[in-house]
């Protein structure tokens, strides 16, 4: 089992109280920390541009700035997101921001990539929300044209939602093959179809019977498609809040609500934290932690991102879980 690690960008109210002077101070500081170790394989940002749980007037640092930024000043570790929205960018100039950032890297990308969700957002950047069907019929399409971009540095594509007439992406990724696509969702009819046809990874829950549910789902468009399912790397994400006891986890759980109810208000601060606080969900001790991604990698889980919503102002339970459950997986 591989570990990545969210870099807190603001989305999450995860930096709340320190001034955006020293944003890209706190972030580009904990980029480093991850990066020299070996403890983690990758390290990931959002794509979003609106807060949560509530859309707020607190920053949120735009993901694929970011990517650029880590690529520059990171040496080792891999760099994705999870996941970018398909119809944010028109998918040839995507798959041309990407192959950039892939050469700045030194071919350190991946490539996480979904339909989109967060309904304010979409329709306060004048994106309109399109349907379900729509948002995931731009994702297959634009899939095809970033694979063709990358295997050939040009591509054309005519399709319903999405047409390219001979563009050049030049320079192509470093990788050998493209950049890695991470295909997020676990929506049985369609997205997990799109990943059983073009994903080296996808990414669904981390709860045991959804993610062993949607493993057979994604078994059977493999034989529908003629994939190798076992190709596939089947990744979860946590929200990690780690402590040394049942008490220490409750005190670290309170100073997150507090922050994050400064801005969002009680009730939707209360949601947010009843989301995080179980073992599965990423909350606990590291005895706890272990029994709960053991179960996962029993259902094949490979990969594990963990967001840990403490990060920008204390790190110490990130060390406490390098330290006692990365080994228990490495």
């Amino acid at each position: 089992m591989r570990f990545g690690l969210f870099i807190p960008q603001g989305w999450r109210l995860d930096l709340v109280g320190i001034e955006p002077r020293d944003h890209w101070r706190v972030m580009s500081e904990l980029a480093t920390y991850v990066d020299h170790g070996d403890v983690w394989d990758s390290l990931w940002v959002y794509d979003h541009f609106h807060t949560v749980p509530v859309p707020t007037g607190e920053a949120t640092h735009e993901a694929w700035s970011l990517m650029a930024a880590y690529a520059a000043t990171t040496s080792r570790i891999k760099l994705g997101q999870m996941c970018t929205a398909m119809s944010y960018r028109n998918p040839a100039y995507l798959a041309k921001v990407a192959a950039t950032a892939d050469v700045i890297s030194g071919g350190r990308i991946q490539m996480g990539i979904g339909g989109g969700w967060y309904e304010h957002e979409w329709r306060a950047y004048g994106y309109g929300f399109p349907s379900a069907g729509v948002r995931l019929a731009r994702l297959d399409e634009g899939v095809q044209i970033m694979r063709g971009a990358w295997r050939d540095g040009v591509v054309t594509f005519d399709g319903k939602h999405y047409q390219t007439d001979g563009a050049i992406v030049a320079p192509r990724p470093l990788q050998e093959g493209g950049i890695p696509l991470w295909i997020a969702g676990g929506g049985e009819k369609v997205t997990l179809r799109i990943a059983a046809q073009y994903a080296q990874y996808t990414n669904f829950t981390s709860e045991p019977e959804g993610f062993e549910h949607k493993s057979q789902v994604l078994a059977g468009h493999c034989r529908d498609v003629g994939t190798d399912f076992e190709a596939i790397v089947r990744s979860a994400n946590i929200n990690a809040v780690v402590g040394t006891s049942d008490a220490d986890v409750k005190d670290r759980l309170g100073r997150v609500r507090s922050r994050i109810a400064e801005f969002s208000g009680e009730s939707a601060a209360d949601a947010m934290l009843n989301a995080m606080n179980t073992p599965q969900a990423g909350s606990g001790t590291p005895e706890q932690l272990v029994e709960a991604l053991g179960k996962l990698r029993d259902l094949g889980c490979e990969y594990v991102i963990c967001y840990f919503p403490e990060a920008a102002y204390d790190r110490s339970g990130i060390e406490l879980f390098e330290r006692e459950v990365i080994p228990a997986f490495t």
